[in-house]
This record gives structure tokens, C-alpha cells and sequence, in this order.
């Protein structure tokens, strides 16, 4: 999933990775109990989904997932694809308010 990720994380990535969200370290498709996250801030514990149109298809079980990881400690926001290819400056405050907000 590294080697080909999706536009959406290609896009994203540049502004999490290197501690450049505001000192925040971010991993990508980073390993959270049995699954595998998007991008994951470690403190505190945030999630990052992208989600495609096949999240549309099984809601429960991104409900199922979030659970998961909230049984983990972690908050899981999600975005769709088109939000972060067309509102990234929107997305990345989102998620800052919610790094924020955490600590």
C-alpha cells in the first residue's frame, strides 16, 4: 500500500510527513491492532481514513473499525477522496483543530 498509494494520500502526505503539520509526527498506513490506518499521529492518537467509494458500500464496517480503535485510544477522523483533492487547506485545518483539541 506504500509503493502505490491512493491520489488522495499522495496529495495529503506532503503536508503530514516531517513533522510539517504544526510538529506533529505522522506515520503512513501505519498498524493499529489489526489494522491498517491511513495516517496515524501517535500523540496523541489520531487516525486518519481516506475513504473511497467502496466505504460507501459497508458503512458498518468503518463503524466497526472506529470502535476498534477507539478501544485502542484512538480518534479516527475520515475524509473522502474529493474533500482532500479538493479542499486540502479545509482538511488539513480539520485535522490540526482535532490534534489540538486531543492534547
Amino acid at each position: 500500500m506504500r509503493r502505490n498509494p491512493t491520489e488522495a494520500e499522495r496529495v495529503l502526505w506532503p503536508y503530514l510527513r516531517n513533522r510539517r503539520l504544526n510538529g506533529y509526527r505522522f506515520r503512513r498506513q501505519h498498524t493499529v491492532g489489526q489494522y491498517i490506518v491511513d495516517f496515524a499521529c501517535l500523540d496523541p492518537k489520531l487516525a486518519i481514513e481516506l475513504d473511497g467509494s467502496q466505504h460507501l458500500e459497508h458503512p458498518q464496517r468503518d463503524h466497526r473499525r472506529d470502535a476498534d480503535l477507539a478501544a485502542s485510544g484512538f480518534k479516527t477522523l475520515h475524509f473522502t477522496n474529493h474533500e482532500v483533492l479538493s479542499d486540502t487547506q479545509t482538511v488539513l485545518e480539520v485535522i490540526l483543530r482535532e490534534l489540538e483539541a486531543l492534547r
